[in-house]
């Protein structure tokens, strides 16, 4: 295991908001800022973290799939089976 994956495996609740936090800001706690560094290792950590203890809905970056309506123009679209042909 390395070290990452041992420093994921020790994270709180609590470290995690404050690590999100961090980043959120560009800025520790005291105020420090994050260097570029920081910024991405705290990045991998909350990430990891949220695969491990957040359902897909809740990590970062999630974006809700969209429902289908049906309008007008979906006859105008082709279905994704059907080869496009270039005329």
């Amino acid at each position: 295991m390395n070290e990452l994956n041992q420093l994921i495996n020790k994270l709180t609740p609590e470290i995690y908001r404050s690590l999100k936090r961090a980043i959120e800001l560009g800025k520790w706690p005291d105020g420090r800022a994050l260097s570029q560094e920081q910024r991405s290792l705290c990045l991998q950590a909350v990430i990891a973290y949220e695969h491990e203890h957040l359902p897909p809905e809740e990590r970062t970056g999630y974006i809700a799939p969209r429902p289908h309506t049906h309008c007008a123009s979906d006859q105008d679209v082709p279905d994704a089976d059907v080869p496009l042909k270039w005329q």
